[in-house]
Order: structure tokens, then C-alpha cells, then sequence
């Protein structure tokens, strides 16, 4: 899953340096500054005397030797553990050193640690007692400046506050960036215009790296000052799906970008120094992507999956996208729920209710008995009071569920150890019960137990975790009885995400994790209010003066955890779950783009047959488009409410008419004239010329009438002259319309389901409609009497008319051709496997396109 990709990748760039040195060796809140190689002199001046090839490493808060022999352990000599620093042979090593030729650096320290001793991850080992290490340096004309480094460095170290510790490291920092800039021939192209440059930091699980940060007209890059794990880090800004702004510490000063539509893992993830470096960057990447990829907004997602367009899975890592968690943060950490709460029966039976666990409760809850201490001690306690004293998500729950796959950042998160055998990640049916019945347990999950990747579950790097007090050793996670295989244990957690009992109560942990009762006294009714400082606007870190309160404010919000961004202040709807599929089987969120409605613009020349152009305006569905007279605009509507105006001339979105509350299911234009359908119940008739014909940026849309329907209208057309309407509701009733009063001529019940279509004939005498009832429809305009009714045994979706025959696109796929004075099929023609969706037909009556669910586009010649 998420963290897993994330590694992966973080292991493929590890591998381009060819270093076992990870930052996850440093410790938190520390930077790595610089490196030289250099040889480790074992037994200086003796008789066993030797020199190991490595590299030494400054960081902030220690001195790091990795040697290049994979059989030797990587060396950690902690600053505020060194006794003395200085060349090697000198007296006094703390005094201003004169030039030598001595390219020897000598430590003395009380504590030093080994780690990845023949590569293997492992607890490090510790050795104590006074001790003098001896390096030796390739460039001796470095040791000067490398001493007079760590000795400040080590002065640093040693101060009695953490707070001046860090504004001390915090000012040596800051001073190295201030000395560098991002190096432009890093540049992918001598034409690249540079935009802003400013300095920041790559933020990674545990780990942030600093260094210059620069944007031109095609680029992004990130320089790490440290040229670790790589030189230069790019990102073309043409392949930018998504960008968001993050909270980091609970302060506006993340970017993450990715270059991805729907994933947790991004490709880069930026904390700057100043609200304003963040908000710059930010504003000219959204203003390059604006005319390229739709924003995305909870409520445009929640629609999708109301409708079951989105799986209950894609929809809860949209919100956590859009609530500031990320992988890259493991105190924002994407956060899944609990749903399964037997764990002990031999078969998992997703039929029954009692299966599952009550969503509308937060974990802390659940248990009627311990819900009852923690209230009476709740009432007793002063204010800010809170329930629950630890969070359902924090960066130790998180590598508790992880440990197997991520051993290196359980082992920096707690100082070169494991976590106790007994308190490992042993069991899914313990770690359910101790969620229940712990004092101060009340964690959910995390995705990757709804995803394919089982090594989360499976000890195969054979890491030694430990004995348990039973005498067992801690290796695979012990599956519930239900469970046949790691495998099996994933398909079966993801088929009770996506049943019925989940989808028709998700909108209430929902409503805990992101909604109206996160906070206040709708939180207080449900019994979930946690830390204050785990909530935003908890706690203002600029207004504390202090700087080790501060220091201790920040480390409590960073090991604590945090609670998602609110992003719902009403309750959460309900998914609608009579009409959606069985996401497990048919769309998972592995599930290929065919599976679900296409939300692309493509546009394909005729005479070469080939893709010219592919634009993306939303996330959601397009349901119609036309290109307007003089071919140098497109039109779209979409599921997302908007109707979208591209420009082919400038290859960009030009306008956007948010015009509707619901999804906007067919448009029509005829002199400068806009009309749009909606499932909002309503037609809307617009004026405007787009920005395109008026030289203008953006185009004024101005509402000339409203047609107001009972519900959901799925398809309008106008009559030749404009000056009539007729529109098709899901209930299935036909409306002509009078345009010039915009009043009702006619309402006719005519299909017992969906409208699908519908048409005027061209002297406007007569309306035809399809519906899902495979009725083919005619009526009379003056009367609004249906004259003739013609029956298929399938829905037709669309058709062509040209006031004798009708040439209509069915369910199947084929193309029938009607008689309608005969009533009665006249041919059948095998057009495209999946349904027709939509068909056009030149003036001249002499070339037909048709579209279908396919996704194919037939050209057809009629032959007379």
C-alpha cells in the first residue's frame, strides 16, 4: 500500500547512491549536513594498526562512519557524548587548531552505537566507557574547517535547554543554506526560465532534508544541501496531477505534490520555512495547472460515491488526501476504520450485522465498561478535558502495524530498539481485543489492511523481534480462523469494507474521523474528544516564546498524533447502495479506467483517425459536449456540476459555468445561447459568448431562465428555430417547453423509466423519445398526444432523426434503423460491444459517428 510504495521508492533511490546510510540513522529532528570520505584507523600507532575504507558523515547531533565493507557495522558517535574533538596528536583540542599537514581527526567519547553490522536490521548495539576513534581524511585541507564543524556543533549538544539547543542548530542551518543556492545547471534545458527559488525542506516518514527549492516554466526541483540520497530531485510540471496544502507540525508550511490521480504516495512532499515561500510556490503550480486538472473537492467525491462511482476504499483515501494525511507524515498517517469485529469464528459470515463492529462509535466507545471510566474520570477533570489520552493515529501506531516491512523507522522512532515482544504487532485478534478492553489503546487502521501487499503481515526479512513471556518468538502476524492465508486474511477485509452493512454506515465514522462530530459538543455527545493539541488551531506554536516549551509543544505534536482536517460541518450523507455494484469483485480500486465513467476529453482527427489531443477537466464523469460554431471552442458538461469551455486554439480550459447543485446531464447551444439539463430537477438557459470570440480572460454567464422539473431531468434538445424545448426525466416523463415565455406546453408520462433521449423533427412538428423501457416514443407538439409507440427489447440510449427514419443505438450495442409508418424494425446493424452512448449525424444525411461503452468511435457511411 502506501507506505509500502513509499519505501520501495526510498530503496531505489538508496540503491542510485549505493550507501547503506539512510537518514533514519539520525535522530529526529536532526540533520545530516555533509560527508568526506575518509579511513577509520583502528589501533593508531600500533601493531595491528588498520584503515577501513568509509565515508564520515557530519550531522547535527553526531558523527556517522559508514564503511564501505558491508561486514562492518555502521559507526554513531552522538555530539553531547564526546569527551574532546580535535586533530589527532594535539593537545588542548578544544583551542583554535594552527595548519598542519595532519589529516586526522581524533574523537574521544563515552558511547558509541554500531548498527547494520553485514547489513542486517537490528537493535544497535551499544559500547560504553571513555574510548578515542582516529579518521583520517582524503583531502587533509578539510580538516580545519570539518573540527571547527564539530565543535560547534558539539557546543550545540551540550546546552542545558533543548530549546537553545535547537535554536542554535536551528541558526547553523540556516547560515549553511544561506551560503548555497540551487546550482541551475541542474536545469534539464538552457532555456528554462526560473521562477522562484527559496529554501525548504523534503519531508519524508521520520525524516526531513533541507536544502533549495526552485520552480521554472517546466520544472520543479529540490536540491538537497546534504546531495542525499540524490543530487537533485525533478518533477516535470507537465505530468502534476495534484497539488495540496499541508499542515506540518499543525503550521501551514507543507506542499505535496503528486504526479498521480488516485494514490496516497506523492512524489514529493515540501516544508518550508515561511507560510509565504509555501503559498508562492503553491499559487504558480495551481496557476500552470488550472487549465490541465480539475480541483478536486470533498463534496464533488462524496457525490461519486453516494452514487457508487467511487469504491468505499478510493473514497476514504480521497478524504484522507483532502483531511492533510499523508504517508510521507506518520503523524497525519492515513487513517481506516475498524470494521470486522469477529475474529474468532472459522467463517466470516458478511450477511450478518453482528459481524461487524458499530461505525457510529468511536473506537474508545465501543466497550460500555470502559467507556464508563473514562467518563467518570472525564467529569472529573479540569479544563481542557478529554476523554481518551491517546490517539486513534500516531506514528508509534502506525510502525506498530508496520515493523515487518519497516524495521529501520520502528528502530529511529525509539532510539535504535524494538518495541517490547509482548507489546509487538503479534495478532489481529489481540490487537482487536486490546483495542476493546486496553486503558489507553483506541487505534484504528491503517490502508495497507485494505490492500493487496501482505508483507505488512509476513516476517520475511526474518527480523529478530523478539521472545514473548510465553516463550514464542515474534515472527507472522497470527491470522484470525476465518483467515486461509495473508492473501486470503486482505480479500476478505476488503470485502467487508465494500459490503452492505459498511456502505450503509460508513457516513458515521465518517461523520467521527472528518465531520460535524470531530469537534464541539456534537464530539462531546458522540464521546470522542481527544488531546486539544491534536486538533488544528489547537495550539498556536508562534504565539509560545518560550523556546523549549516550544520545542516540548512541537515533539508532543509530532509522537502524539493528530486529527484529520475537518472537512464536513453537516451530517454525512448516506450512500445510496440499492444501485451500486459489488466494488470487491467487479471495482476494486485496482480495477482498470473501463470500470469506471470516463472523465476525459479526447479530441481525434478524422482523416488520420489518431489522437490529437486528451484534456482532463474534472474527476467525475463528462456526460455531453458540442463544439460551437466556428470550431475554435468545446463545450463539456460533467457529473461535477460544471459545464467546462476549451479552448483549441490555446489547447486550454478557457471558462467554467458552475451552474448547477447536481450533476449537469446534457447541454445545448444554439446563438450564443447555453442550455443545460441537470439531475438538480431544474433547466437553465444562459447567455454569454465565450472568452474565446471576445479576446476577454474570463467570460460573465447570465441566467435567462429556469425551468424548474419534479425531478432529475437526464436529456434536453431544442426545435430547429430555438424556440422550443423538450426535455426527459428519469421518471419518464417528456416536457415540451415554450423557450420565448419559458412555460410548460405539454407534460407527457410516456416510458415507465429514464428518458434517454430525445428529439424534435425537423419541421418541429413532432418529438420522438427513447427510454429504458426500449419504447420508442412520437408526439405531437400542438396536442402533446402520443400518436405512435414502437417496442425493442432492450433500452435504446440514442438516436438520429430526419423526420422519416430513425437510425437508434441499443443497450447491446446495435444499431437499429426504424420504420416508423410501419412500426416496425427494418434492419439491425452490429455496431460496438458494449451500449451505444452516442451518435451524430452530418447535415448533408451522409456520414454517421456513433460512440459507445467500449470506448470506441465507428465511423459509418450511409448507402442509398
Amino acid at each position: 500500500m502506501a507506505f509500502i510504495r513509499k519505501k520501495r521508492r526510498e530503496q531505489q533511490l538508496q540503491l542510485y547512491s549505493k550507501e547503506r546510510f539512510s537518514l533514519l540513522l539520525l535522530n529526529l529532528e536532526e540533520y545530516y549536513f555533509e560527508q568526506h570520505t575518509a579511513n577509520h584507523i583502528q589501533n593508531k600507532g600500533g601493531q595491528n594498526e588498520r584503515k577501513i575504507r568509509g565515508s564520515l558523515k557530519i550531522c547535527s547531533k553526531s558523527v556517522i562512519f559508514e564503511p564501505d565493507a558491508i561486514s562492518q557495522p555502521i559507526i554513531k558517535i552522538p555530539l553531547r557524548d564526546c569527551i574532546k574533538i580535535g586533530k589527532h596528536g594535539e593537545n588542548g583540542s578544544n583551542r583554535h587548531f594552527a595548519k598542519t599537514k595532519s589529516g586526522e581527526i581524533s574523537l574521544i567519547f563515552s558511547q558509541v552505537y554500531f548498527i547494520k553490522e553485514h547489513n542486517i536490521v537490528a537493535p544497535y548495539k551499544i559500547e560504553r566507557g571513555e574510548m578515542e576513534y582516529v579518521f583520517e581524511l582524503d583531502v587533509s585541507g578539510k580538516v580545519e574547517d570539518v573540527v571547527e564543524t564539530l565543535l560547534q556543533l558539539h557546543r550545540a549538544s551540550c546546552l542545558d535547554k533543548l530549546g537553545d539547543q535547537t535554536a542554535m542548530i536551528t541558526a547553523i542551518l540556516q547560515s549553511r543554506l544561506a551560503r548555497t543556492s540551487f546550482d541551475k545547471n541542474r536545469f534539464q534545458s538552457v532555456s528554462e526560465k526560473l521562477h522562484m527559488e527559496c529554501k525548504a525542506e523534503m519531508v519524508t516518514p521520520l525524516v526531513t532534508n533541507p536544502g533549495h527549492v526552485c520552480i521554472t516554466d517546466t520544472n520543479l526541483y529540490f536540491q538537497p544541501l546534504n546531495g542525499h540520497p540524490k543530487p537533485v530531485v525533478q518533477i516535470t510540471l507537465q505530468d502534476v496531477r495534484r497539488i495540496y496544502k499541508r499542515r506540518h507540525g499543525l503550521m501551514p508550511l507543507g506542499l505535496e505534490v503528486f504526479c498521480t490521480e488516485d494514490d496516497l504516495c506523492s512524489d514529493i512532499y515540501l516544508k518550508f520555512y515561511e507560510p509565504q515561500d509555501r503559498d508562492d510556490l503553491y499559487f504558480y503550480i495551481a496557476t500552470y495547472l488550472e487549465h490541465h486538472v480539475a480541483e478536486r473537492t470533498a463534496e464533488s467525491y462524496t457525490l461519486q460515491w453516494q452514487r457508487g462511482h467511487l469504491s468505499n476504499y478510493q473514497y476514504l483515501l480521497h478524504l484522507n488526501n483532502l483531511a492533510d494525511r499523508s504517508c510521507n507524515d506518520l503523524s497525519q498517517y492515513p487513517v481506516f476504520p475498524w470494521v470486522i469485529d469477529d475474529y474468532c469464528s472459522a467463517e466470516l459470515d458478511l450477511s450478518n450485522p453482528g459481524t461487524f463492529r458499530d461505525l457510529s462509535r468511536p473506537v474508545g466507545a465501543l466497550n460500555k465498561e470502559r467507556l464508563e471510566r473514562l467518563l467518570t474520570r472525564y467529569q472529573e477533570m479540569p479544563e481542557p478535558k478529554f476523554m481518551y489520552g491517546s490517539h486513534y493515529s500516531s506514528p508509534g501506531y502506525v510502525l506498530f502495524y508496520l515493523v515487518r516491512i519497516a524495521p529501520e523507522y520502528m528502530l529511529c522512532l525509539q532510539n535504535g530498539r524494538f518495541d517490547n515482544a509482548d507489546r509487538m504487532f503479534n495478532s489481529i485478534a489481540e490487537t482487536w481485543k486490546n483495542c476493546l478492553d486496553g486503558a489507553t489503546d483506541f487505534k484504528e487502521l491503517i490502508p495497507e489492511f485494505y490492500g493487496d501487499d501482505v508483507s505488512f503481515l509476513v516476517n520475511s526479512l526474518k527480523l529478530d523481534l523478539g521472545k514473548r513471556q510465553g516463550g514464542q518468538m515474534v515472527d507472522d502476524v497470527e491470522l484470525p480462523p476465518w483467515a486461509r492465508s495473508p492473501e486470503d486474511f486482505l480479500q476478505k477485509s476488503k470485502d467487508a469494507l465494500e459490503s452492505n452493512y459498511v456502505s450503509e454506515h460508513l457516513h458515521e465514522w465518517i461523520d467521527l474521523i472528518f465531520g460535524y462530530k470531530q469537534k464541539g459538543s456534537d464530539a462531546i455527545g458522540a464521546h470522542n474528544v481527544f488531546h486539544p493539541l491534536t486538533y488544528e488551531g489547537g495550539v498556536d506554536l508562534n504565539s509560545i516564546e518560550d523556546p523549549d516549551e516550544k520545542v516540548a509543544m512541537l515533539t508532543q505534536i509530532l509522537e502524539f498524533g493528530q486529527t484529520p482536517k475537518q472537512l464536513f460541518v453537516t451530517p454525512h450523507p448516506r450512500r445510496i447502495t440499492p444501485k451500486f455494484k459489488n466494488f470487491s469483485q467487479t471495482c476494486s480500486h485496482n480495477a482498470p479506467l473501463a470500470d469506471s465513467p470516463d472523465s476525459t476529453l479526447k479530441m481525434f482527427s478524422k482523416e488520420s483517425k489518431m489522437l490529437q489531443r486528451s484534456i482532463s477537466f474534472s474527476n467525475m464523469a463528462l456526460s455531453s459536449c458540442l463544439l460551437l460554431p466556428g470550431d475554435a471552442t468545446v463545450i463539456s458538461s460533467s457529473w461535477d456540476n460544471n459545464v467546462y469551455f476549451y479552448s483549441i486554439a490555446f489547447a486550454r480550459r478557457q471558462d467554467t459555468l458552475m451552474g448547477h447543485d447536481d450533476a449537469v446531464s446534457k447541454i445545448c447551444w444554439h446563438d450564443n445561447r447555453l442550455y443545460s439539463a441537470s439531475w438538480d430537477s431544474t433547466v437553465k438557459v444562459w447567455s454569454g459568448v465565450p472568452a474565446e470570440m471576445t479576446c476577454t480572460r474570463r467570460q460573465r454567464f447570465d441566467m435567462l431562465a429556469e425551468l424548474e422539473h419534479d425531478v432529475s431531468v437526464d436529456t434536453i434538445s431544442l426545435n430547429a428555430a430555438s424556440t422550443l424545448l423538450v426535455s426527459g426525466t428519469k421518471e419518464g416523463t417528456v416536457n415540451i417547453w415554450d423557450l420565448t415565455t419559458a412555460t410548460i406546453l405539454h407534460q407527457i408520462p410516456c416510458h415507465s423509466g429514464t428518458v434517454c433521449d430525445t428529439a424534435f423533427s425537423p419541421d418541429s412538428r413532432h418529438v420522438l423519445s427513447t427510454g429504458e423501457d426500449g419504447c420508442l416514443n412520437v408526439i405531437d407538439v400542438q396536442t402533446g398526444m402520443l400518436i405512435s409507440s414502437l417496442t425493442s427489447d432492450e433500452p435504446q440510449r440514442c438516436f438520429i432523426w430526419d423526420g422519416n427514419s430513425v437510425l437508434s443505438g441499443s443497450q447491446s450495442g446495435e444499431l437499429l434503423v426504424w420504420d416508423l409508418l410501419g412500426g416496425k424494425i427494418s434492419e439491425r446493424i452490429q455496431g460496438h460491444t458494449g451500449a451505444v452512448t452516442c451518435i451524430w449525424m452530418n447535415e448533408q444525411c451522409s456520414s454517421i459517428i456513433t460512440g459507445g461503452e467500449d470506448r470506441q468511435i465507428m465511423f459509418w457511411k450511409l448507402q442509398y
